[in-house]
C-alpha cells in the first residue's frame, strides 16, 4: 500500500514538472515567436545596412592660387563634409576615438556587453541616467541609417543595424563611416570638415595631441569647441583622452606626456578664407556659370591666377599705409595688381581689412560709412573719378593723330567756353602758368590747361572716350555726359578697369581681359575651364612706348614732383602716373613695368573729402612697398621698356 501510494505521488509530481516544462517550453517558443515577430516587424523598414559604402558625399568647391597648393576658400553646401579614407587619416585619430567612445570596439560584436553593465551599475549608483553605453557602430547606425527619436522601437531597430553593420562590413571599414559621418560642431562633418575647421590642416597630418583634442569634442561637440567659451574644458578632457590612450596601450607614457605639452594652435575664428574679395569675385563667376547646387556638391577644384606671396605683400602694403592716412583723413584703400602680358589678376585687396569693423561705429553700409570692409573698391565701388590718372588715355589718342612728346601748347590761362551750364576756366595743380610746354612736360607733370587743349584741339572729346573704352574703361556710356573735365579724370571708373588700361602702355598696345581662374576640374579630373585669354593689338607699339617713356621719365615730371621716392623703384624700370580729384575725395596712383601692372586707390566709402590727400601722398607710398616686394620675386622683372622711336 506505501508502495502504491509513493508510485501515485510520483506520478502526480512528474506530471506536474512535465506540464510546467512544456509551459516553459510554450513560453520560450512565444517568445522566440515574438522576438522573430518584433525583429520582422522592425526590420522590414529598415534601411538596409550594405547601402552604407554607397552614401553620397556633397563633395565642395575648392579654389586655390596659381600654385594649386595654397586653399583660399571651400564652397560647401549646409552640411561642411569631405570624405577621408582611413589611409588618409592619421593613425592617432582612430585611437583617440576609440579611446573616448568605445574601448572595446576591436572585440565586442557591436554591442558592447561589459559596457552596458558598467553603464547600469553606474546609473543606479547615481540614480539617475548617467551614462550610456553606446558603440562606435551603434552610433553608427543612429548618425547614419536612423532618425534621432528616443522610443523603445527605434533602440529596436538600432540593435538590429548595429548587428548588420557587424556583420557585413569589417571594423576599419566601420571606423571609416564612422570617422566620415560624425557631426564636429557646426556645419562640420567628418574627421576631413573638423580637421581643416579646427587646425586648418588635412586630417591626414593631425598630431597626437590634436588627434585626442577632436576626439574629445565628440560627445559635445558645441560645448567643447574651441571656438566657444569652454576652451580649458576641452583641453583638460583632451589630457584624460591622452591618458586613457596610454592606459589602453595605444601610445606610451613618454608619448603621451609630449602630447601634453604640446601648445596646440587652433584656427582663428571666421579668418580661414584668404583675399576674400578677389574670392568672392571668383564664386560669382562661377556661380554664373555652373549654378550654386553644382558648385557646392560636385567638387570642382579651381586653380586661380592668384600669386600667395604677392597677395600677402599688397594687404601688408594696404594695411599698414591706410592706417597712416588716417592723418589726411583717409580711411579706406584698395589694390590690385595683374601680369599685363597675360591679364592675369595676382593679388586683389578689396578693403583695408576685411575682418575689421566698419567706421564710425553704427554707419550704415552703402550710406555714411568713411570704412567699409565688405565692400570690394578694386571692382564694384562706384562714382569714383580717376583724376589725372585718366590723362595718358587722351595723350595717347594725340599721338596716334601725329602729335608726339615735342608738340607744343600754351600753358597760360584760358577760357574754355560754357560747360555745364557756366565758364571753364580751369587752374594747374599750383595755380601757375609756363607758357608753352611739350606735350612730354604737360603729361609728365600733369599739367591741367595743356592737357585740356590736347583733349579739344588734339585728340577729340569722341575719340577720347571710344579709345578709353577700348582700353578696358567700362563706365564712360553716353558721351554727351562729358566735357573738358574728362582729361583731368571727371569720369567715374572702376580702379580693376583703370590697371587693365594702363596694361596696354605695358605690352606696347596689346590688349588682354583680366582674369582671375586659370582652370575648373571635376571630381574625376576632367577640365571644365581652360583659360583661353587671347591678346588683341589694339594700339601702335610706338604710341603705347612712347607713354611708357614720358611716365617713366624722372627729369620731366621733377618741377612738380621733385625727386619722388614713392614713384621710383631701385633697381628697376617704371612707368606711373597719380590722380587726385576735387577736394580729394580720390587719390590714385597706378604704374608698372613690362612684367607688372598695380594701382591703388585711396579714399573714403562715403566719398567725404580727405585732407591735402594728393594720390602722391596717399596712394604713391602703398604703390611702392607693393611693387619693391612684388617685383623682387618675379625672375623677368628687371627687363628694359624699349626706346619710343
Amino acid at each position: 500500500m506505501a508502495r502504491w501510494r509513493y508510485k501515485k505521488t510520483y506520478q502526480k509530481k512528474f506530471l506536474l514538472l512535465s506540464l510546467l516544462a512544456q509551459a516553459v517550453l510554450f513560453l520560450v517558443l512565444l517568445a522566440l515567436l515574438a522576438g522573430i515577430g518584433i525583429f520582422v516587424y522592425y526590420a522590414k523598414d529598415l534601411p538596409r545596412p550594405e547601402n552604407l559604402g554607397e552614401v553620397s558625399f556633397a563633395r565642395p568647391t575648392k579654389i586655390y592660387d596659381r600654385t594649386g597648393r595654397v586653399l583660399l576658400y571651400e564652397v560647401y553646401g549646409e552640411e561642411k563634409r569631405e570624405f577621408a579614407p582611413l589611409r588618409e587619416i592619421s593613425s592617432f585619430l582612430p585611437l583617440a576615438v576609440i579611446a573616448a567612445e568605445d574601448q572595446n570596439f576591436y572585440s565586442h560584436f557591436g554591442v558592447d556587453l561589459k559596457g552596458v553593465a558598467r553603464a547600469v551599475l553606474r546609473n543606479l549608483s547615481m540614480l539617475q541616467a548617467a551614462q550610456g553605453a553606446s558603440t562606435i557602430t551603434q552610433q553608427l547606425a543612429r548618425t547614419v541609417l536612423l532618425s534621432r527619436e528616443k522610443t523603445l522601437g527605434r533602440k529596436v531597430r538600432e540593435l538590429i543595424l548595429t548587428l548588420e553593420l557587424e556583420r557585413q562590413y569589417s571594423k576599419d571599414e566601420i571606423m571609416e563611416f564612422y570617422l566620415n559621418h560624425i557631426p564636429w560642431g557646426g556645419n562640420s562633418y567628418g574627421a576631413g570638415a573638423a580637421s581643416q575647421a579646427y587646425f586648418e590642416k588635412p586630417p591626414s597630418a593631425l598630431t597626437l595631441a590634436e588627434s585626442a583634442a577632436l576626439a574629445a569634442m565628440i560627445q559635445a561637440p558645441t560645448r567643447y569647441s574651441p571656438f566657444g567659451n569652454h576652451q580649458d574644458e576641452l583641453l583638460a578632457r583632451k589630457d584624460f583622452m591622452l591618458e586613457r590612450m596610454a592606459q589602453l596601450g595605444f601610445v606610451s607614457h613618454e608619448e603621451e606626456q609630449e602630447a601634453k605639452k604640446e601648445e596646440l594652435v587652433f584656427a582663428v575664428s571666421g579668418t580661414s578664407q584668404k583675399a576674400p574679395h578677389f574670392v568672392l569675385d571668383v564664386v560669382d563667376s562661377l556661380l554664373s556659370r555652373y549654378g550654386e547646387d553644382f558648385l557646392r556638391e560636385n567638387g570642382l577644384k579651381v586653380i586661380t591666377t592668384l600669386d600667395w606671396e604677392m597677395q600677402k605683400a599688397a594687404e601688408e602694403a594696404v594695411s599698414a599705409l591706410a592706417e597712416r592716412n588716417e592723418f589726411f583723413n583717409a580711411y579706406n584703400a584698395g589694390l590690385v595688381a595683374m601680369n599685363p602680358q597675360t591679364g592675369e589678376i595676382l593679388a586683389l585687396v578689396g578693403s583695408r581689412g576685411w575682418s575689421e569693423e566698419s567706421y564710425p561705429a553704427g554707419c550704415v553700409s552703402g550710406k555714411n560709412c568713411l570704412f567699409d570692409p565688405k565692400v570690394n573698391v578694386v571692382s564694384y565701388l562706384q562714382g569714383r573719378q580717376p583724376g589725372s590718372a585718366f590723362k595718358p588715355f587722351v595723350y595717347a589718342v594725340a599721338f596716334e593723330k601725329g602729335a608726339d612728346d615735342t608738340t607744343i601748347v600754351e600753358d597760360v590761362e584760358t577760357n574754355f567756353g560754357i560747360w555745364g551750364g557756366k565758364e571753364y576756366i580751369p587752374q594747374n595743380y599750383d595755380g601757375k602758368f609756363r607758357g608753352p610746354v611739350t606735350l612730354r612736360q604737360a603729361l609728365a607733370q600733369s599739367l591741367n590747361i595743356p592737357s585740356i587743349k590736347v583733349l579739344l584741339d588734339l585728340a577729340g572729346l569722341k575719340d577720347s572716350i571710344e579709345r578709353a573704352k577700348e582700353l578696358g574703361i567700362t563706365t564712360l556710356k553716353d558721351p554727351s555726359n562729358y566735357g573738358p573735365s574728362l582729361v583731368l579724370g571727371g569720369g567715374e571708373v572702376y580702379l580693376l578697369d583703370m590697371v587693365t588700361a594702363y596694361s596696354v602702355f605695358a605690352t606696347e598696345g596689346k590688349r588682354v581681359y583680366p582674369s582671375a581662374v586659370l582652370s575648373v576640374e571635376d571630381s574625376q579630373g576632367r577640365n571644365l575651364w581652360g583659360n583661353k585669354n587671347g591678346t588683341a593689338q589694339i594700339m601702335e607699339p610706338a604710341v603705347a612706348r612712347l607713354i611708357t617713356s614720358i611716365l617713366s621719365d624722372e627729369e620731366a615730371r621733377a618741377p612738380i614732383f621733385g625727386r619722388a621716392f614713392s614713384l621710383l623703384v631701385p633697381g628697376y624700370e617704371v612707368a606711373v602716373k597719380t590722380g587726385t580729384t576735387q577736394e580729394y575725395r580720390d587719390a590714385w596712383t597706378i604704374g608698372y613695368t613690362k612684367d607688372l601692372v598695380a594701382g591703388v586707390w585711396v579714399g573714403n566709402n562715403d566719398n567725404t573729402a580727405m585732407t591735402n590727400a594728393a594720390g602722391s601722398v596717399v596712394g604713391a607710398p602703398i604703390w611702392n612697398q607693393f611693387m619693391r616686394e612684388a617685383l623682387a620675386s618675379l625672375e623677368s622683372s628687371k627687363s628694359q621698356f624699349q626706346n619710343p622711336k
